[in-house]
């Protein structure tokens, strides 16, 4: 297997205001990441479109029902502005008033454009869903859905939804809210993923939490790590404990508090990528990086060494 050229751009959006807001384009495909949109952001958003020519959102990926992932005037607007044709909603009980008006909002936003003629495709991240997904064994393009397996009572941040976006030239970890040492655990021990994350959404804006820790840091390896949080925020995100880390690891951060955070493919869009921190309000650049993606690495060995990492032991089919 070699690697595919693909043109893929990651941007993750100033918001001005508590909250996080990302897209992923990748293989002609727009990925919308949380259900928030601000006069800060929108025009952001309308030019990242306009540059992957396109109008409208493809994917809307919602980690959580918290308001700063998913709030009910902004996902309003996304479904009217941008009319996703595929939704991916948090699987775990709406737990607030304003929670479980953005879940009628959606299926309401189905059961219209269904009236129309219009397919939308609604999907509950949930242990079911995640069971009823193929598994994925060997170094390919296909996303994987980590969490939630188990939905944890009363615990709203650690049933966030965790996936791997590996349809682009760079991968893109997200992982949402989820705080939980017991899942870190859990993904520090998936080949695929310490294998392979370029791009780390930092857990829950960056807060000083076992998803954010050293041992984390230390298997995943990303090449670089994304925090959306505001300048101003009340909870001083990301932590410096969660810099330092990443400092005493030579893994570079990139945070919304200087401007938006850009990441795209280099030509052949096969292999490299540049992140760019921009400063606010403004195409000025405040850091900018190149790299090489780390599955361009795997994909470059033979399929023996491939079949020999994924699968340890295996001598065939018989």
């Amino acid at each position: 297997m070699t690697a595919r050229s693909i043109i893929t751009r990651f941007r993750a959006y100033q918001i001005g205001t508590a909250g996080a807001s990302f897209s992923l384009f990748a293989d002609g495909t727009f990925t919308l990441l949380e259900a928030r949109l601000t006069d800060l952001s929108r025009p952001n958003l309308d030019w990242e479109l306009a540059e992957c020519g396109k109008s409208t959102v493809d994917v809307l990926h919602i980690t959580g029902w918290d308001q700063d992932h998913c709030a009910l005037a902004d996902l309003e607007e996304i479904l009217s502005r941008y009319k996703p044709a595929t939704i991916e909603y948090p699987g775990y009980p709406p737990h607030s008033d304003t929670a479980k008006d953005c879940l009628k909002l959606i299926q309401h936003y189905r059961t219209t454009n269904a009236n129309k003629g219009h397919t939308v495709k609604c999907i509950a991240v949930n242990p079911e869903y995640i069971k009823g997904l193929k598994s994925a064994e060997d170094l390919a393009y296909r996303d994987i859905v980590y969490h939630p397996r188990v939905l944890l009572d009363g615990e709203s941040n650690n049933n966030s939804t965790v996936k791997l976006f590996r349809q682009g030239c760079f991968n893109v970890a997200s992982l949402g809210d989820v705080e939980d040492a017991n899942i870190g655990a859990y993904l520090r021990r998936c080949k695929i993923f310490k294998r392979e994350v370029d791009v780390l959404l930092l857990a829950h804006h960056g807060a000083d939490c076992p998803t954010n820790s050293k041992t984390f840091f230390e298997a995943v390896q990303p090449k670089i790590a994304v925090c959306g949080s505001q300048f101003d925020n009340q909870f001083e995100h990301p932590k410096p404990e969660v810099c330092q880390r990443l400092f005493d690891l030579r893994i570079p951060i990139m945070t919304t508090k200087t401007g938006d955070v850009l990441i795209r493919s280099l030509p052949p869009h096969s292999q490299k990528f540049r992140a760019t921190n921009l400063i606010a309000n403004s195409t000025k650049v405040s850091r900018e990086l190149d790299f090489v993606t780390r599955k361009s690495h795997w994909l470059s060995m033979n399929a023996d060494t491939l079949r020999n990492l994924y699968r340890p032991g295996f001598k065939g089919l018989r």
